[in-house]
């Protein structure tokens, strides 16, 4: 073979970004370079200056493996098992839902709202309700040091993901697992400062509207909130509203779609007050707020 038709690492990239945009890939460059740095088991920024590094047999092998399974449709998370979320990786498996950039938004505001707590307030109570992953506990503990968490999962086998994510990141000994459905395995009597959950919020509807890497490969029961999407919210909203303090809060990933059922329902509750809605970069609702009474 010739030096023109070597397999260099930026002629594999730019094969691969060429032949997953054919398959209809969303990011096709990012997930050549994601790929490939998992095959050479590097970090995705040492590509940039290995480009005109030759790439070995073994190396394309286990490359060509990954690009006929991302072709084929199944998640690159789940392929090179981990996703970067809030700067941290968290290990993932087909068990959990693959952490999305705008799930950041609800770290902020938990974060924010913990920085507002006096200087000499006890340790925070926080719930992290359908953890998943744990990268919402986990990203919370790592950059709130005084809170307790719990973390709380119908799934026990995300529970055990979460675990591994918590000793991952050196935060184990603050966050407690729980197999719950919602809250109902935490008691009444120990309440909460903050309570935040990503729940299923998708409409069956919508769910049948999904692109296959999502519909075929990712937890259906960690994204289909219901019917109409809101079903798990409107099952959440009162059990949280007997578990938070006066004055806690209550932060919810949602649909743009259900923001005003989401609205309704509080108000409905009739324990929650302060509601308010975030908006992601793309501008659509994304976090809603609510205070208790």
């Amino acid at each position: 073979m010739s030096d023109t038709n070597a397999w260099t690492v930026g002629r594999l990239l730019t094969w691969t970004t060429d032949y997953l945009k054919q398959q209809g890939a969303a990011n096709p460059r990012l997930d050549a370079e994601v790929l490939l740095a998992a095959a050479r088991n590097c970090e995705r920024i040492a590509l940039y200056t290995a480009y005109d590094q030759l790439a070995d047999e073994p190396t394309r092998a286990v490359f060509r493996e990954y690009v006929r399974r991302r072709a084929a449709g199944e998640p690159v998370a789940y392929l090179v098992g981990h996703r970067e979320f809030f700067s941290l990786s968290f290990q993932v498996t087909p068990d959990v839902l693959i952490p999305r950039p705008e799930t950041e938004h609800l770290v902020i505001e938990v974060l924010d709202l913990l920085k507002t707590r006096p200087a000499d307030a006890d340790a925070a109570r926080v719930a992290d309700v359908g953890t998943g992953s744990g990268a919402i506990a986990v990203s919370v503990a790592r950059h709130a040091t005084r809170c307790q968490l719990t973390a709380l999962d119908l799934s026990v086998k995300a529970l055990d993901v979460a675990r591994r994510n918590a000793d991952r990141h050196g935060v184990a000994d603050r966050i407690e697992f729980v197999h719950s459905d919602l809250l109902a395995a935490t008691p009444v009597s120990e309440p909460f400062d903050l309570i935040v959950s990503n729940p299923p919020y998708v409409s069956q509807a919508e769910w049948d509207r999904l692109p296959p890497d999502v519909r075929d490969y990712e937890p259906q029961s960690a994204l289909v909130g219901g019917a109409t999407g809101s079903e798990t919210i409107a099952r959440l909203i009162p059990q949280a509203a007997e578990r938070l303090r006066p004055a806690g809060w209550l932060l919810l990933e949602i649909s743009p779609m259900i923001e005003a059922a989401v609205h309704r329902l509080l108000g409905q509750d009739g324990h929650f007050a302060a509601l308010a809605t975030v908006k992601d970069l793309a501008g659509l609702p994304r976090v809603v707020k609510a205070q208790r009474f």
